[in-house]
């Protein structure tokens, strides 16, 4: 590990040698970040609370697959009730997918690198972007309200009707979850109005970076499907609350139109959490190919085609709920469709490190790992979206794991690795970067061996959210256990090594991967208003010009 060096509120230092004070140290003191309308500091705020709410579905996922390890057919007998396991992996999916995976990169990563992308000095409303910060606390405090009330049972989904019934804290979590998508719905017309009307002169809309396409698409998404969200669960909250007949059957109501509703906005928020995940590897794969991006508009165009389709296959999660034929014919065509899009984007990638110059560094091991991971559910999802397979496979391990492929093989390594590559600019400290290498190796190793198991128990009919199941499942259920563990050591490794680069790791330069983007131009941590002059705005992956210097251990541009 490297040498104590100057503590992280040190002033930082310009190439030309000019000190300035960074964000980190402009202002002291609790209320000056309670406070604060500087967007990086907000950033940094919703990134410790996206880690603990990531600890907290971690840790109830690892108790999910400890309990799994034997098939507990005596509920007395079991590490966790029947009853506890339900509530468990309720409070596993709703934390995962609502706290953690949709505002992971939006709210935390991009808060922080959008504007000084732009080079501006702030999002276009600061104090709509506190709010929303403050929005996403208050939907994570009733979130916290069920782990010591009843709880909820329900599954993520609150599927109706025994969400309903159920006697457990489904208010506070519906409740939560429409204050969290106007968090969502906030920062979103935030970036929208920030990427229009603060762009500098000189960035025409295909100069932007491809991060910044992948949040305008996203934001796109966030504006217009997350109402139908919040309608639907306070909807939810009003039938439990006065048995008004929408959903209930009981009373005339429709179980189904649930669904439709949830997942008119579900589907599309998958897109919420993957577009934004596919724009850091846009940046990774180029800056760290030293090579400019292959296909730069054929990837921004189909960002802007990924959340178009996203809101026309919600169906396909209710293949088996009854919908007319034609219907579910329409919606498997769809969904075969939405994958072109992608795939554009993957083969984009491969094409940009094709004779590149690649750094097998730590953000690069992610993004390469991001590829074979979000591949494998891409691909698994092609059985899912055919009439006949789903049949088969719905609501089995199939399921789950061809989501978590996609969830976290694809939006958790992706943040991971922009994480690193952004690291240094965020906090000024270079990391062990090949302590970082061996993090993401494990992660690697630990995601395939939990859930390339789960594939096969769901083709063998495990169905999912079970508590026990039958003696033949449990070698394979074995496997995925160990895989989990593995796993959560991996991304132990991932915590440690940023953390230990806070006290011990070396100042980081302004540029320390030869990036061509705006942001690379900025102290490292930046300033309090980003730039101390405008910074020159050109193509954001042109390599051309930019050298390395020795003397600092980091990259610059050239000046023209």
């Amino acid at each position: 590990m490297s040498a104590v060096t100057t503590p992280i509120t040190a002033p930082t230092t310009t190439h030309d040698g000019a000190t300035e004070h960074h964000y980190l140290n402009h202002s002291s003191g609790f209320l000056s970040w309670a406070l604060t309308l500087d967007h990086k500091r907000i950033g940094m705020m919703y990134l410790a609370g996206i880690l603990f709410a990531f600890f907290l579905g971690g840790v109830f996922a690892l108790a999910i697959r400890i309990h799994l390890w034997t098939p507990n057919q005596d509920p007395e007998a079991a590490w966790l009730t029947n009853a506890t396991y339900n509530r468990v992996f309720t409070l596993h999916g709703a934390i995962m997918v609502f706290l953690f995976i949709i505002p992971s990169i939006p709210a935390a990563l991009g808060n922080f690198l959008l504007p000084i992308m732009l080079g501006t000095k702030d999002v276009a409303f600061p104090r709509l972007n506190l709010g929303s910060f403050y929005l996403w606390i208050t939907g994570l405090v009733f979130f916290a309200y069920t782990l010591f009330s009843t709880q909820i049972d329900t599954g993520w989904t609150f599927y109706t009707p025994y969400s309903i019934e159920a006697k457990s804290a489904v208010e506070a979590a519906t409740i939560g979850v429409f204050i969290l998508g106007f968090s969502s719905i906030f920062t979103g017309l935030n970036f929208i109005v920030t990427i229009n009307t603060m762009r500098p002169p000189g960035m025409s809309w295909f100069k932007m970076p491809l991060f910044l396409w992948a949040l305008y698409a996203t934001s796109i998404i966030q504006v217009l499907a997350t109402p139908v969200l919040g309608i639907t669960v306070l909807l939810l909250a009003l039938e439990r609350m006065f048995g008004i007949g929408i959903f209930d059957p009981a009373l005339n109501g429709d179980p189904v139109t649930f669904q439709h509703f949830f997942w008119f906005y579900s589907h599309p928020a998958v897109y919420i959490m993957i577009l934004p995940a596919m724009g850091i590897i846009s940046e990774l794969m180029s800056v760290h190919s030293h090579k400019g991006i292959f296909g730069y508009r054929m990837i921004a165009y189909s960002s802007i085609a990924i959340a178009l389709f996203g809101f026309l296959v919600w169906g396909h999660h209710m293949f088996t709920s009854g919908m007319a034929d034609v219907t579910t014919i329409v919606f498997s065509a769809l969904t075969f469709t939405v994958s072109i899009p992608s795939a554009i984007k993957v083969f984009n990638w491969l094409g940009t490190m094709y004779q590149g110059t690649v750094a097998l560094n730590t953000p690069m091991i992610y993004a390469l790992a991001f590829i074979f991971l979000f591949t494998i559910g891409g691909l698994t999802g092609l059985f899912l979206g055919a009439l006949s397979t789903d049949m088969h496979l719905h609501d089995t391990y199939f399921v789950v794991a061809h989501f978590h492929y996609v969830m976290m093989g694809g939006t958790l390594v992706a943040f991971l690795g922009g994480l690193f590559h952004w690291w240094p600019k965020m906090t000024g400290k270079m990391f062990n970067d090949a302590a970082g290498i061996v993090s993401g190796a494990i992660v690697f190793v630990g995601f395939n061996l939990t859930f390339l198991p789960q594939f096969v128990l769901g083709t063998r009919g495990m169905p999912r959210r079970y508590a026990s199941y039958v003696p033949e499942f449990q070698s394979l259920h074995q496997l995925s256990t160990v895989g989990a563990c593995i796993l959560g050591f991996g991304l132990l490794v991932a915590g440690l090594v940023l953390l230990h680069s806070l006290f011990y790791g070396k100042k980081a330069p302004m540029n320390p991967w030869g990036g061509a983007t705006l942001e690379w131009e900025c102290t490292s941590p930046p300033p309090h208003d980003n730039f101390s002059h405008p910074p020159a705005v050109g193509d954001p992956y042109d390599f051309a010009n930019v050298e390395y210097d020795g003397k600092t251990g980091g990259y610059y541009k050239k000046k023209k």
